[in-house]
C-alpha cells in the first residue's frame, strides 16, 4: 500500500471512503440517525479543513491499482509527548490485509520522530476495533462519554501503547 499526505484537495477522497466506511463500522452500533449526524458533522469539508488546519495530519491508502481503501489521521502532541490517532479506517474489504497494522507502525514511526512516548485513542466501547488495538498492544486506560450534540454520545473506551519500552 502507498501512503499519501493529504491536503484539503483530497478531502473529497476521505469523505467518499467515510460514506462507505462507516456504515459497516458502526452500522449494528449506532442508530442510522446518529451515524448520518456524525458524518455530517465530522466529515464535511469545513470540519476537515479545520482538522488540517489544527495539526491533524491525514494520509490516504492507495492500492496498487491507484483506488483508495482507507485513512488515518493523527496528532503530534495531542497531549504533552503523546499522539494521538484520531482515525483509522480502512474499506471492508481491505481488512485483513495488514493496512492497519502498517497505518499504526506508520504512526509510531512518526511519534517517535517526534519524542513521543505514548499513543493513544478513542475506540467505541462496542466496536470490533477494539481486539485488533489489543493486539497491537494498546490497553484500555479509561472509560470516556463524550456529548456531541443532538442527544447523541460517544461511548468510548480509551487506549493506549507505550512505544517506548
Amino acid at each position: 500500500m502507498n501512503l499519501i499526505k493529504t491536503n484539503t484537495e483530497h478531502i473529497p477522497i476521505i469523505i467518499d471512503l467515510t460514506k462507505k466506511i462507516w456504515p459497516v463500522a458502526y452500522g449494528e452500533i449506532l442508530s442510522k440517525a446518529q451515524l448520518d449526524y456524525m458524518i455530517d458533522k465530522f466529515y464535511d469539508e469545513t470540519a476537515l479543513s479545520q482538522l488540517m488546519q489544527k495539526g491533524h495530519v491525514f494520509y490516504l491508502a492507495q492500492d496498487d491499482k491507484d483506488k483508495y481503501v482507507g485513512f488515518l489521521s493523527y496528532e503530534i502532541n495531542s497531549e504533552p509527548n503523546k499522539t494521538k490517532i484520531h482515525k483509522i479506517y480502512v474499506l471492508p474489504e481491505t481488512q485483513g490485509t495488514g493496512l492497519g497494522r502498517q497505518f499504526f507502525e506508520f504512526v509510531k514511526e512518526k511519534a517517535i520522530e517526534n519524542n513521543q512516548y505514548i499513543i493513544f485513542l478513542n475506540v467505541n466501547k462496542y466496536n470490533n476495533a477494539i481486539h485488533f488495538y489489543n493486539k497491537l498492544g494498546f490497553s484500555k486506560v479509561k472509560d470516556e462519554i463524550i456529548d456531541i450534540g443532538n442527544g447523541y454520545v460517544m461511548d468510548d473506551y480509551v487506549m493506549e501503547v507505550n512505544i517506548m519500552q
